[in-house]
């Protein structure tokens, strides 16, 4: 009877002995579900994906279409956030003008990534003249208004729907490339990467397989909270009129399009407006949220 108690004690020793640690990626997941606003945010963006792919089948109407006689109509049953000033259904033009915002977000937020994590890279691993070229001209980068450097470089090409992909691509890189810089710089003397460099690893081996996996964490979160920030600046763009032009539906441009019936019809600016103001904070608390589990100790700050 004694041996077979300390076997079972023993028995239960050794499962929980034997019990497997938990891997990197579910104590992040853990991590990030105790935040109940990160869990919103991430599911108002997954529903703002969807209802991007499928706009045209979700849209009362088409979003051109013209509707003789129901020009600025209130919301009501049969225009549910009601019409503009050329009859054209609210609700449809919003529903369509989310593929653009989103993938314009999308696009220019890989562009921006893939600019500053290479330079970011490369400035902090080889250090050097290599560091100080790099990084001047991202000093003078940060110099320059982006709103400027945004207005000038759609003044030289013709606006439209990649232009402006491009241009907050190629012009929001540097704050990127400043942090990986740093996350490089923190990274490339521990051990393991010292240990890599005796064992005979060249450069890229060295970045691609121990430094650029250590600071992934950072450029997920940066890369979320930038498609927020990239969908402000196509917005702020389409506003300008120097964005997607019509009659593509961008939600900026239907906020120009509304500014000059804002008294008489408020639905113009304010369903656009909340749209954007959804979208933008859904990402960032997407982003807080990544960024807490990656790293608790922020969440205890």
């Amino acid at each position: 009877m004694t041996a077979g108690r300390t076997g079972a004690f023993l028995s239960g020793a050794d499962q929980r002995l034997a019990k497997p640690a938990r891997s990197q990626t579910r104590i992040v997941w853990d991590n990030f579900r105790r935040s109940k606003l990160a869990i919103v945010g991430g599911a108002v963006v997954l529903l703002l994906y969807l209802m991007a792919i499928f706009a045209p089948q979700l849209a009362p109407h088409p979003y051109e279409q013209l509707n003789p006689g129901a020009a600025l109509q209130a919301p009501g049953s049969e225009y549910l956030l009601g019409t503009d000033r050329q009859t054209r259904d609210v609700l449809s033009r919003i529903l369509v003008g989310s593929r653009v915002s989103l993938s314009v977000g999308f696009v220019a937020v890989a562009i921006l990534m893939t600019i500053g994590v290479t330079i970011g890279a490369l400035s902090g691993y080889f250090g050097g003249w290599i560091d100080n070229f790099f990084m001047r001209f991202v000093d003078i980068m940060l110099a320059i208004p982006q709103l400027l450097l945004l207005l000038l470089a759609v003044a030289l090409f013709r606006p439209g729907l990649w232009t402006t992909m491009l241009v907050i691509g190629f012009t929001s890189w540097p704050p990127t490339a400043r942090i990986v810089r740093s996350q490089f710089l923190s990274i490339k003397n521990q051990d393991f990467v010292l240990a890599a460099r005796a064992s005979g690893a060249g450069a890229t081996r060295i970045m691609t397989r121990h430094l650029l996996p250590n600071a992934l964490a950072i450029i997920i979160v940066q890369a979320t909270l930038w498609l927020s920030f990239a969908i402000l600046l196509e917005s702020a763009l389409s506003f300008l009129g120097l964005g997607v032009q019509p009659p593509e539906p961008t939600w900026g441009g239907m906020l120009a399009d509304g500014r000059r019936n804002m008294r008489e019809a408020y639905w113009l600016t304010t369903f656009p407006g909340v749209a954007i103001f959804v979208t933008v904070l859904a990402f960032n608390l997407l982003g807080d949220g990544l960024r807490d589990a990656f790293d608790p100790r922020m969440r205890r700050r």
